[in-house]
């Protein structure tokens, strides 16, 4: 995950970008699942991105070396009250490519909602490493 791409009305916007390390072409299709999490194989915190339908989903082939990506919108929790929110600090992002049960992790600091909050927002996977 990078820099801020943008934001919106208290939201910033990150690529996950997922790339074929492996010598055989694979297919990613679809949504990949994010939640912040506690830690690597730790517990989740609030819940999981919600899928944001801007792009139909289509099946990506991936080359050996090639990246896909998938947009990450972060709502900003300080947009919530404290009694709403329950605001914690995660540490940790979870994310399972489409398709796939096993997860990834990587770290990403940010101060989120331990309450039923939509924090996450996700759309489906896209060629390219940033859409450009």
């Amino acid at each position: 995950m990078g820099a801020s791409d943008g934001a919106a009305a208290g939201s910033s916007y990150y690529p996950v970008q997922f790339e074929n390390i492996s010598g055989a072409t694979c297919n990613l299709y679809g949504y990949p699942g994010v939640s912040f999490v506690t830690g690597a194989g730790g517990s989740q915190i609030g819940l999981p991105a919600t899928e944001d339908p801007v792009h139909p989903r289509q099946f990506i082939d991936l080359a050996p070396g090639q990246t896909a990506h998938a947009e990450l919108q972060v709502t900003d929790a300080l947009n919530y009250s404290s009694a709403d929110c329950g605001l914690v600090t995660a540490s940790w992002v979870r994310i399972y490519p489409p398709n796939q049960t096993s997860p990834l992790y990587a770290t990403f600091t940010t101060q989120t909602c331990s309450k039923p909050e939509h924090m996450l927002a996700v759309e489906t996977v896209q060629p390219g490493a940033t859409g450009a």
